[in-house]
């Protein structure tokens, strides 16, 4: 059911592979049995992860720069717009951090096949590292504002957070949700 309808909703968007929707389900899977145990996600119903979580993710992923990046997820939680991301851009090397030590360890066990994908259990403010982009989504704007690690920035937030960027995009699923980038010029 979870790759049947992630297919078809993500479809007028772009084709995922037989490979990206067994990890994706396999992360699905992983998400709903840890979820019960630990609060990972407040959106339980298969239809409204695959489009909130999933198919904004992956959106997410096809509005990024073409090419080899290199790519922070702060406050990565559940693991949401990383992982998807990381999937589908398999080129890309994806950074996630999280500093909730029991979401880290969920993010350590499902990214273990992803070979681009690593995980950071401490808070974004004491990366040392420098990525040519951060994405995030559930983490407040003015915080991620504050870090240095990327100049550019997508993030995925509610309208009552878009007004403050200049380049935005509604995003297809959900009411008001929108990806806004912040993208600095060389």
């Amino acid at each position: 059911m979870f790759r049947e309808l992630l297919a078809r909703e993500f479809a007028p968007y772009g084709s995922l592979t037989g490979r990206q929707l067994d990890l994706l389900e396999s992360h699905y899977n992983l998400l709903t049995r840890w979820n019960q145990r630990l609060n990972l996600t407040r959106i339980e119903s298969l239809e409204h992860a695959v489009r909130l979580h999933y198919c904004e993710s992956l959106f997410a992923a096809i509005k990024l720069a073409p090419g080899h990046l290199k790519i922070v997820d702060v406050g990565s939680g559940a693991g949401f717009p990383g992982i998807p991301i990381a999937i589908l851009r398999p080129e890309c090397q994806v950074t996630l951090v999280e500093s909730h030590k029991r979401k880290s360890i969920f993010l350590a066990e499902v990214s273990r096949t992803l070979n681009n994908v690593t995980v950071v259990a401490e808070r974004a403010e004491n990366l040392k590292s420098q990525f040519d982009w951060l994405v995030s989504r559930a983490v407040n704007p003015a915080d991620i504002a504050k870090l240095n690690v990327a100049k550019n920035r997508a993030l995925l937030v509610g309208a009552t957070d878009a007004h403050r960027f200049e380049v935005k995009q509604s995003v297809p699923w959900g009411e008001s949700r929108y990806l806004v980038f912040h993208v600095e010029r060389p």
